[in-house]
């Protein structure tokens, strides 16, 4: 681990500029302080100089990243990086994130943000992501979707679910932007009730990529309440609401929140999953805050916000996905929780589409307290 870290880490020194400070970051041959062989270096170091040397590494990256995080042509120098660099870059990146490296939610979500356009610029993930062992998959799906098939598999001696996604360009080979979007989407959320993602495998379904997360055997939250009724659900809505705001205090905006989302953890607790349309915000360079701006309008219209519907018509300039429609969302969660069926469930998406944009609300069950 301490000459992975001291390889990635190697570029970080001897920046001058906005843009000097890109490239220490993205460039892994360049000469410095640390070694050019950095193994034997470690090696001739006592072990609380490894250590020293390792925390100065580290801070300085943070300086160096925190400098590219406040210019936005220094954020725009690192789009443009060479994939060799940009591997290095993103990497860096991750390694920050992961370590705690970045001072504040601010920064983080910054880095995140950066690290996202960086990796779909030139379809590459953080190495780290990326798991070896992933076995002994089940031959069919066990759940299929209009996007992606979810598979039964095994990770370090434990049931995890390998999820497929089936998005494929004109000449059938696979298109790896949207898992590029929620892998790093996902990357580094740590909250009780938020899915973790293990990792990206690549060699299952070679040359496609793989999501990998824990299974979750008691299913979703609206099996969970089919088969013992609705004892907790204000306790499960509650923990809903939690998760959702870990993402919005992360500036992630979920995206798809809805009952077939939310799984139950094997101790009863709700996970939000299926980041499907997971984005990290950048506020900084936002018109709106709060806001993302996507063309993706991919999703479950009857958990739509009014301005995802018809965006023009309430003062979007297009379509934006933001931690108020995630709101919307989650009232519509209530509703469906509550009810176990979806918001106008007697009407087809159509229909009900026209109603949430001519104000109309499903009717408040009974069952469900003003308080609440």
């Amino acid at each position: 681990m301490v000459r992975r870290r001291t390889a990635v880490h190697q570029q970080a020194f001897s920046s001058s500029s906005e843009a000097d400070a890109v490239m220490d970051v993205g460039m892994m041959e360049e000469d410095g302080p640390v070694s050019s062989q950095p193994e034997e270096y470690i090696d001739s170091l006592p072990s609380t100089k490894v250590r020293e040397r390792l925390r100065d590494v580290e801070a300085h990256i943070g300086r160096l990243l925190i400098q590219i995080l406040d210019s936005r042509d220094a954020r725009r120098a690192a789009e443009l990086l060479s994939t060799d660099r940009a591997q290095s870059f993103v990497d860096a990146i991750q390694d920050a994130l992961d370590r705690g490296t970045l001072p504040d939610s601010t920064s983080r979500s910054k880095a995140r943000k950066l690290m996202q356009e960086v990796s779909e610029a030139v379809e590459q993930l953080p190495s780290s992501l990326f798991i070896p062992g992933v076995n002994d998959r089940d031959e069919h799906p066990m759940f299929g979707g209009g996007f992606s098939d979810v598979y039964q598999a095994s990770y370090q001696g434990k049931t995890a679910a390998l999820k497929r996604l089936r998005t494929f360009t004109a000449d059938s080979t696979p298109h790896r932007t949207p898992i590029l979007q929620r892998g790093v989407g996902m990357a580094g959320l740590r909250h009780r009730f938020i899915l973790p993602l293990l990792g990206i495998d690549r060699s299952t379904f070679t040359p496609s990529f793989c999501m990998v997360s824990p299974w979750m055997k008691a299913g979703t939250v609206l099996k969970h309440l089919r088969d013992r009724g609705l004892g907790d659900v204000n306790r499960l809505l509650f923990e809903i609401a939690q998760g959702l705001g870990y993402l919005h205090s992360m500036n992630v905006v979920h995206g798809d929140l809805r009952g077939t989302n939310i799984l139950i953890s094997d101790d009863g607790h709700a996970c939000l999953s299926d980041f499907g349309l997971a984005t990290t915000i950048d506020d900084a360079d936002s018109t709106t805050a709060g806001t993302t701006f996507s063309p993706n309008r991919a999703g479950s219209v009857r958990w739509f916000a009014p301005e995802l519907i018809e965006p023009t018509r309430f003062g979007c300039p297009k379509f934006i996905r933001t931690k108020a429609s995630d709101v919307y969302a989650y009232a519509c969660v209530c509703l469906e929780l509550y009810t176990r069926n979806p918001p106008f469930a007697h009407l087809r998406e159509i229909a009900a589409s026209l109603r949430v944009i001519q104000g109309e609300r499903p009717e408040q069950p009974p069952t469900i307290s003003d308080a609440l």
